[in-house]
């Protein structure tokens, strides 16, 4: 039986992202793993905020990123018209910290069973729109276009020379546009393994500044939901004669039409044959797409509106602003031939609602110990939200 994301060969480990604890340098932000299991769970916490700083990470509210404000660094934000880029004031990984050096070698089963490497990086915010009060579900598909043109500009600034995506971003339309500078990011000081583009919407998924944004983190090191993917997307080509395991999920998603939630000509979107929360879903590239820099004028309109119309068919279901978590999975920036033509775009969204707008799913007990379970079916999810196209409910009030 054949997963997508799926318990990966015992040779892979468990790694748990945290700042070092031996004295080195508070700030350094390191991963911890052990070959006990065979998947990991990534976590940080900034060990150099000092005494105080709760108070401090509780003040952040939409009034730090409204234009001409100003953010807690103390810089203040530009007038923008459409999208603003800016680093993390509260960066989780930083490009700027000590190389890791590990603690000598001790006689106990520490140097057996306890290992670190160092992850160096840099966290954008990238905002949406100037407008405080909205969310992508607000916003028509040629409002969220600028946004999805900056996470390409972003991604083609940060790609390798090595890789064979930095030619197809160099001929990119976008990059012979002239855009405002708050719609840049600045390029690295350092080439990066990996960049996640995410988005957690509503307080239920953590999210503390309900101006809408989403976050952009670039890391030394690949991450383990990518790289668990990557192994089964290589592995699926290696088993059958080259074939993508996404290109063929596709054609099978768009011939059975069970799960199939909205599609248009470049994007097909699916509540998942694997999905675990209740309304999950996926948007999937039609054709082989590696990343966004190979996306064309008429395929990046598309996939915003794609995203459109799963936030606004998500807002509609209980009536109310929808929360989840959402991210693009794309080639990675620096890596081989091999490793890039295997990616497949495509952008994953958690919502955690279940049965209301207040009723929502814990992966607790059983879920937690043992595998998750589904309260609904992945084809009942699909019809669900089929049903919920039309108009943004809170236009009717």
């Amino acid at each position: 039986m054949q997963h997508f994301i799926c318990r990966v060969s015992d040779d892979r480990s468990t790694r748990t992202t945290r700042p070092s604890t031996s004295g080195q340098r508070a700030t350094q932000f390191l991963k911890n793993w052990t070959d006990e299991r065979a998947e990991g769970v990534s976590c940080y916490r900034q060990s150099d905020l000092g005494r105080g700083s709760k108070k401090r990470l509780g003040s952040t509210s939409y009034q730090n990123t409204i234009p001409r404000n100003s953010r807690a660094g103390g810089e203040t934000n530009p007038d923008y018209k459409e999208t603003f880029v800016f680093v993390n004031d509260y960066s989780a990984v930083k490009e700027e910290q000590q190389d890791y050096e590990p603690e000598p070698s001790s006689d106990d089963l520490s140097s057996l069973l306890l290992r670190a490497e160092g992850v160096k990086g840099k966290c954008f915010v990238l905002t949406f729109s100037p407008k405080h009060h909205i969310t992508l579900a607000d916003m028509p598909a040629g409002e969220i276009l600028p946004v999805v043109d900056t996470w390409t500009r972003i991604y083609a600034a940060h790609l390798a020379p090595t890789n064979p995506l930095s030619e197809v971003a160099a001929a990119l339309d976008l990059m012979a546009q002239e855009v405002p500078p708050e719609s840049l990011a600045p390029k690295p000081a350092q080439q990066l393994r990996y960049m996640q583009i995410f988005e957690n919407k509503g307080a239920a998924m953590g999210c503390s500044n309900p101006h809408p944004h989403c976050q952009v983190w670039t890391t030394s090191t690949l991450p383990e939901e990518p790289a668990a993917e990557a192994v089964q997307l290589a592995k699926y080509r290696r088993e059958h004669g080259g074939r993508h395991l996404l290109g063929d999920y596709v054609r099978l998603e768009a011939e059975k039409w069970e799960r199939v939630v909205y599609e248009n000509g470049s994007f097909l979107v699916v509540c998942p044959w694997w999905a675990v929360w209740p309304f999950e879903v996926m948007i999937i590239a039609k054709r082989h797409v590696r990343a966004l820099v190979d996306l064309t004028a008429e395929e990046r309109l598309q996939f915003a509106e794609a995203i459109q119309e799963v936030t606004r068919r998500y807002d509609n279901l209980f009536e109310t602003s929808f929360p989840y978590s959402s991210g693009i999975h794309q080639a990675p920036l620096e890596g081989s031939d091999e490793e890039v033509d295997n990616s497949w775009l495509h952008m994953h969204f958690y919502p955690p609602l279940l049965r209301s707008a207040t009723v929502r799913k814990f992966l607790v007990g059983y879920e937690l110990l043992a595998e998750p379970q589904r309260d609904i079916t992945p084809e009942q999810a699909a019809a669900r939200l089929r049903d919920c196209g039309g108009e943004l409910y809170r236009k009717k009030l």
